[in-house]
């Protein structure tokens, strides 16, 4: 988990070192933190609450309209509790690292429509693994600040899906 987390920072690293200069002429590169909320349907909704979420997202504008994206975050929905035979439990937490690599299309000045791939790494001590994972989502960009409604699916053991808001700001 560790190896895929820094294989992504210095992916991200030799991305801002090679873009430098004509970032300062055409901008081309940009890179900024971000904050998410998940709101669980189907089933999902029915054992967790709505996570939460915090990132650094990157994009590379490829050609006219069309940028490349990535994301790395670290998302947690808690569980819910229920009843049994007179005792009370809680549902375990969903603890998870997803990492996302996409396509945007800027449909129109600020209107965008995205979608991306990638991996969850589940990092819970009562459910762990790996798992895929694809969000095609629409947004308002105006300067830095990223606005995006999503819908999101985590695929391992079962879908579990979710409706999210994201919102970031890119340097």
């Amino acid at each position: 988990m560790k190896k895929i987390v820094l294989a992504f920072a210095t992916m991200l690293l030799v991305m801002c070192i090679s873009t430098q200069s004509t970032q300062a002429q055409l901008k081309r590169f940009s890179i900024g933190p971000f904050v998410e909320a998940g709101f669980p349907v189907g089933k999902f909704n029915d054992t967790h609450n709505t996570g939460y979420g915090i990132g650094l997202g990157a994009d590379v504008k490829l050609v006219a309209g069309l940028t490349a994206v990535g994301s790395v975050s670290y998302f947690r929905f808690p569980g819910k509790d229920y009843t049994s035979n007179g005792s009370t439990y809680t549902y375990p937490n969903y603890n998870a690292v997803p990492i996302r690599l996409g396509l945007r299309y800027q449909l129109i000045s600020l209107l965008y429509v995205k979608v991306e791939g990638g991996t969850v790494q589940y990092t819970g001590k009562n459910y762990n693994g790996v798992g895929g994972l694809v969000a095609p989502g629409i947004g308002i960009r105006l300067l830095g600040l990223d606005v995006e409604a999503k819908y999101e699916a985590w695929f391992k053991d079962g879908t579990r899906g979710f409706f999210g808001l994201k919102a970031g700001y890119n340097f």
